[in-house]
């Protein structure tokens, strides 16, 4: 997904946010901002405080701290003119499966408060925008989890955001379906230059982000678009998998002097010239030692695991 150009002021800037759930600091001073027209992914492992970011700016909980601005002036999630400013995506799917598609979007215009023409046209736009408009007349029941999804955003389009909010929006959802529906966000972020902030664990859901803020712990560890980010990956990332790897890391390490990192099941290395140490390691252990080597350039998930030292589905 091309990159937006950030404007001189963010839609939404959220500083020093803080959440504690007894002794356990959930949120520990994030800070981060989005800017119209970009997408940004909060990425990280279950219990890594992306969900409590998300409750907090949709105003499902209070914060313990920190503050938000939106377009500039200070915002409470709170106030009800800024949830108006809102469209809320839960992980949960919330459509109503005994009505049709365009029922469940009919009702989300009668509980915005929008007059029976204007919801009538912007139900037309929300299921045009989400490719849905075929299938509008038949029972939710019927759909996929992927149209389900589709739904859920076509309804929290039709009072016209200035900031969207989804919490997972790949969970349960097929490959296929998942790319259309980040197609779609990205004409809607183009189109109408809303905001667009991601919660997701999945590297492959942030790579379609404009930009990217890795959390761990309750803490922001980085941040950046996916290429400054992988940047902070070295050239090829060589991943070596075999039986007792910290004796293979060990054996790397003393004869061709490389950091071999263990990481889930798997010794990875991190080097200028992958194609060039897989058959060097090979040569150091006996056939049948090893059962493979790989070589291949960085993930987000490579990242994460450089900055933290475990993997994103920890």
């Amino acid at each position: 997904m091309n990159g937006a150009q950030p404007a001189a002021a963010p839609r939404l800037r959220a500083s020093e946010l803080r959440r504690r759930f007894g002794t356990r600091a959930a949120l520990d001073g994030v800070s981060f901002a989005v800017y119209p027209g970009e997408i940004l992914g909060l990425l990280g492992p279950n219990g890594a405080g992306k969900t409590t970011a998300f409750r907090l700016l949709s105003g499902l909980i209070p914060g313990d701290g920190g503050s938000i601005e939106l377009d500039g002036a200070p915002a409470s999630p709170a106030d009800r003119r800024y949830r108006a400013r809102l469209g809320v995506v839960f992980q949960e799917p919330s459509i109503d499966l005994k009505l049709t598609g365009r029922e469940n979007l009919t009702l989300g215009a009668a509980l915005y408060g929008l007059p029976r023409a204007q919801a009538a046209r912007r139900i037309d736009q929300a299921l045009a925008l989400m490719d849905l408009g075929a299938r509008a007349g038949e029972p939710a029941s019927s759909y996929s989890g992927g149209m389900r999804r589709r739904i859920e955003i076509a309804r929290v389009l039709l009072h016209d955001p200035d900031l969207l909010l989804l919490d997972e929006p790949g969970r349960g959802v097929d490959p296929e379906a998942l790319r259309r529906i980040w197609d779609q966000l990205g004409a809607l972020r183009r189109e109408r230059r809303v905001s667009i902030i991601v919660t997701t664990h999945q590297p492959e859901e942030a790579e379609r982000c404009d930009r990217i803020v890795i959390l761990d712990a309750g803490r922001v560890c980085a941040a950046g678009t996916p290429d400054e980010l992988r940047a902070r990956v070295a050239g090829d990332l060589v991943t070596v998998r075999g039986d007792a790897p910290e004796e293979i890391a060990a054996v790397i390490g003393q004869r061709l002097g490389l950091t071999a990192r263990i990481r889930a099941d798997e010794v990875a290395i991190e080097t200028a010239r992958g194609h060039e140490i897989v058959p060097r390691i090979a040569e150091l252990f006996p056939a049948g030692r090893l059962r493979s080597i790989a070589t291949a350039r960085p993930t987000l998930a490579d990242v994460f695991a450089k900055l933290t030292g475990k993997g994103l589905d920890a």
